[in-house]
């Protein structure tokens, strides 16, 4: 795969990167007490709410080969989702480029098209929330993030889970999503409003955070990042933790994920023993070193502003395409780093792959070694992870 590798480079790459972002967001714990939880929330998706781009149209072309590289493409039109009973609490990654160092509330090209790549699938296991919030923009990390900067984000997203909780949830299941800066956010949500209150917990479906170094203890399933929610073991557990960061081979020392002590994340201090969870969203029971096929959903939308330049999209006449038995996916351990990491599938031609390649339908390392595959760490197992969703769905339904 690594001959599909990219030399393009977007606008945003961020090479001079501020260091240690969880260190600031770390401590908000300690401040989140005195941060007000009164100001109403600005929603990005909401049940109801038009427009929502979190029900934006799911229409796909799948496509498959045949023999050494005869291509397939089906069209699959949505199948209209039932009621859902359990609720998804999204939180965007970073995609502001705004000026300052915290995002206004004003929702933008890049926070729909974010919602609808990531988030919008899910609207056909769960009812999805979204809410905007004051988030480090990327020029923030390209320089200092101060905690009063970290604090007032987090703020934000606090505010809108507890107006969640007492407007919208009425008891719901709740399976929490995020990405990049949305999962670092959600780390510190379930640390102060999930850890230490065995109630809310019961509420837990799961908790899906990607490409923000959940930590355990080396082969443990919980401790250091969480100390009562593990990490998942199968498709029907719930109340557990879906991470991973998703690199194309060893992530190398300077990478801001996979590695515990991430200078990007953790300021390079972490408990002795500590590791990154890698949970695969491909097996239906984890197994060290197992493999399974990958679901991945590419949105054919470019993404809009300098975060799209330079990022190639599939070619399509419908809003998403779905490639299958073109990729599978491992847990990797090695050299003190955990990662997931696709591989082309051995059931797929050399000449299938090479043709995927053409049609950027491929995963691209674009923004350098040190950050992988971060921004495929949702889609290249999009499917996955919402089949993981409506599994976990019932498993909840069972213990609820």
């Amino acid at each position: 795969m690594s001959k599909h590798l990219r030399a393009a480079r977007p606008a945003w790459s961020q090479r001079g990167v501020a260091l240690g972002l969880i260190v600031a967001v770390a401590s908000l714990l300690a401040l989140a007490g005195t941060a007000s939880a009164k100001s109403s929330t600005v929603w990005l998706c909401k049940p109801g709410k038009k427009p929502n781009p979190c029900m934006a149209d799911r229409t796909t072309t799948a496509v498959t080969y045949t023999g050494v590289s005869e291509r397939h493409e089906t069209l699959q039109k949505p199948v209209k989702a039932g009621k859902a009973p359990i609720d998804c609490f999204y939180v965007y990654p970073t995609v502001s480029t705004q000026e300052g160092p915290n995002a206004n509330l004003e929702i933008e090209p890049q926070e729909t098209q974010i919602a609808i790549d990531q988030a919008s699938r899910f609207s056909q296991t769960c009812k999805v929330y979204a809410p905007m919030y004051p988030q480090l923009t990327l020029n923030a990390i390209k320089g200092v993030v101060t905690p009063e900067n970290a604090l007032k984000a987090y703020s934000g997203v606090l505010a809108a889970f507890l107006e969640y909780m007492h407007k919208f949830n009425k008891g719901h299941g709740i399976v929490l999503i995020g990405h990049s800066q949305g999962a670092l956010m959600l780390e510190n949500l379930i640390k102060q409003q999930f850890d230490g209150n065995a109630a809310l917990r019961k509420q837990l479906v799961s908790a899906i955070l990607l490409g923000g170094n959940v930590l355990v203890p080396e082969g443990q399933l919980e401790g250091v990042t969480f100390q009562h929610v593990p990490l998942c073991t199968a498709a029907t557990d719930t109340g557990c933790v879906i991470a991973y960061s998703t690199f194309l081979k060893e992530p190398p020392e300077n990478a801001f994920f996979g590695r515990p002590g991430s200078l990007l994340l953790e300021g390079g201090t972490v408990p002795p023993g500590s590791e990154v969870a890698c949970v695969n969203p491909t097996l239906l029971k984890q197994q060290a070193g197992a493999a399974g096929n990958l679901l991945p959903l590419a949105p054919t939308t470019p993404f809009p502003g300098t975060l799209g330049e330079g990022t190639p999209v599939p070619s399509a006449p419908t809003p998403w395409v779905e490639t299958l038995g073109a990729y599978q996916a491992r847990c990797m351990h090695e050299n003190g780093a955990t990662w997931l990491q696709p591989e082309q599938s051995p059931s797929i031609s050399e000449a299938a792959f090479e043709d995927l390649a053409t049609h950027n339908e491929t995963a691209v390392e674009l923004i350098g070694a040190e950050w992988g595959l971060h921004l495929y760490d949702v889609n290249v197992a999009l499917g996955n992870l919402v089949h993981t969703v409506a599994v976990e769905t019932q498993a909840y339904g069972f213990e609820a």
